[in-house]
């Protein structure tokens, strides 16, 4: 997935607009909406704000895949548990907790 749509999908999954991001990372609207159409790149300091912004990192903005896929599958985990509520995490936390019982009751 490229960079455009990576950001997309954070912005949609943030439940927030182009607007209300750009206003965020001090950043004209159609400058973020130029990255999110793919038509322009951010510079490093914009990219690592974005990074900050949504609690990721910046090689998984820029799709760069890590060596091991249990990395990759812990660092999406990852980025899923920091974009939630607080109120939420807790339920994740709890349903995962019911998934290793269930791996265990089949090993």
């Amino acid at each position: 997935m490229n960079f455009g749509k990576k950001l997309g999908k954070l912005i949609e999954e943030k439940k927030i607009t182009q607007k209300q991001l750009a206003a965020q990372l001090n950043l004209a609207p159609s400058t973020l909406s130029s990255y999110v159409q793919n038509t322009r790149e951010p510079d490093f300091e914009t990219l690592k704000r974005i990074a900050g912004y949504f609690n990721v990192s910046a090689d998984y903005l820029l799709d760069i895949p890590m060596q091991d896929v249990d990395n990759q599958f812990e660092s999406e985990l990852l980025r899923m548990y920091r974009s939630m509520k607080p109120e939420y995490k807790m339920l994740f936390m709890e349903q995962g907790k019911v998934f290793i019982k269930m791996t265990d009751k089949k090993t």
